[in-house]
């Protein structure tokens, strides 16, 4: 197996292309092996219900030791006594549930649904911004930096308690984090020492807040983790920096993804832009097609604890398994046509970008919700959208989306 498109970040630069591979590769199989050179071995995951069943066996798959693809290089590092990260994606049970159940009521539907007048607030701000670069109803205007960045941020990190005048940091240092492997997010030529420096800026910053959160406590989700216990005890150090960093880094950068996508698409198909506008009653259903074709998370990783098979291919214990999100979303066994954008998909809820079983996305309610108050706000402006010169898309095995997305619209 000679790909590349699961361990070059490069490739993830163009998704267009990605995902026409993707598409190829389901064709050979639904699971691959990869050896590349600075990489374990690992085996690649893509066939939609193969990744179903991997996510429903958690115990004989485990996200511990290291649950993202990782170069031998950082693997070193880790194992000589870097700095390390653990937050919910790098446990298993027992640890998994008790971590998860800190945080979990803060994400149930009901508390999402009082944010509602919040979200559509922020969704109104966002037209404000297409109006007011507009002349005479027409304008260009970055969707990404302007509109789908921002909005996010600002809901998950006023969540989480943290000042506004933080959000620009927290920003850089997530892009920093995602973007490790990217020439234009990365920090300083993104070696592993660099990586390990902006988690190291990332611990300074909860430090600080950790005291003045146990000092001062509100009723914020930060108070929440700086005071949390798990099973009687204070929450660990490392354990707390890590659920900080999940929620102040996946609790944007992953939205914010899908939601530059979800306008990429709907500027690529004016039919769909067409038909939501005709039937605002789909953009439910729309916003879980843009989720799909995102899939912003494109992978994680899960170690094999015994001998057993994927999708007809054995499988050793050991064994490290990549799940790519973004190839089983592409899987043409399940969704039909799959690099199309349908609205009306029929099966477009049935993604896995969110992941699937006791490790599916803690936030995907709040991301479901903010797509669909954005989009239902803009959908009726917009008299016609399309892309205004080369949307460019981050170069990232893990976590990316767009870097751009130049946008010329008109307004109705």
């Amino acid at each position: 197996m000679t790909t590349d498109i699961f361990h070059n970040a490069h490739r993830y630069g163009d998704m267009t292309g990605w995902r026409q591979e993707a598409v190829e590769l389901h064709h050979q199989g639904p699971v691959h092996r990869i050896e590349a050179d600075g990489f374990p071995p690992f085996w690649a995951v893509i066939g939609h219900d193969e990744v179903m069943a991997v996510e429903r066996q958690p115990a004989l798959f485990t996200n511990e030791p290291v649950p993202v693809l990782t170069t031998d290089a950082v693997l070193q590092m880790r194992d000589e006594g870097g700095p390390q990260i653990r937050t919910l994606i790098h446990m298993d049970k027992p640890d998994h549930t008790d971590y998860r159940r800190l945080t979990n009521d803060w994400f149930k539907p009901a508390n999402i649904n009082s944010m509602q007048a919040r979200l559509d607030e922020l969704s109104r701000v966002a037209v404000a911004k297409l109006e007011a670069a507009a002349s005479n109803g027409t304008g260009t205007i970055d969707f990404n930096t302007e509109i789908a960045v921002p909005y996010p941020l600002q809901v998950i990190l006023s969540i989480l308690g943290l000042p506004e005048g933080d959000y620009e940091r927290m920003l850089q240092l997530t892009q920093e984090l995602f973007g490790a492997e990217d020439p234009d997010l990365q920090r300083e030529g993104g070696s592993p020492e660099e990586t390990a420096a902006v988690l190291m800026d990332f611990y300074q910053y909860f430090t600080g807040l950790t005291a003045d959160r146990q000092a001062n406590p509100t009723d914020d989700l930060a108070t929440l983790i700086a005071n949390g216990e798990i099973r009687g005890e204070p929450m660990p150090d490392l354990e707390k920096m890590g659920y900080y960093v999940i929620v102040a880094t996946a609790g944007h950068d992953t939205t914010s993804a899908s939601m530059a996508e979800g306008m990429a698409q709907l500027a690529r198909n004016p039919d769909q832009l067409q038909l939501l506008q005709e039937q605002p009653e789909l953009i439910g259903n729309a916003v879980e097609e843009m989720i799909r074709m995102a899939s912003s998370v494109r992978h994680f990783m899960r170690t094999a604890q015994e001998d057993t098979e994927v999708g007809g291919q054995t499988i050793k214990k050991g064994d490290w398994l990549m799940l790519n999100y973004a190839a089983a979303n592409m899987d043409p066994g399940y969704f039909e046509d799959p690099t199309r954008f349908d609205v009306t998909r029929s099966n477009a809820s049935k993604h896995i970008a969110f992941g699937f079983g006791i490790h599916f996305c803690l936030g995907a309610q709040l991301a479901r919700q903010e797509l669909r108050s954005l989009f239902s706000h803009l959908v009726p402006r917009l008299a016609s959208a399309e892309l205004e010169g080369k949307a460019t898309t981050g170069k990232a095995t893990f976590v990316s989306g767009y870097k751009a997305l130049p946008l010329n619209y008109t307004l109705n």
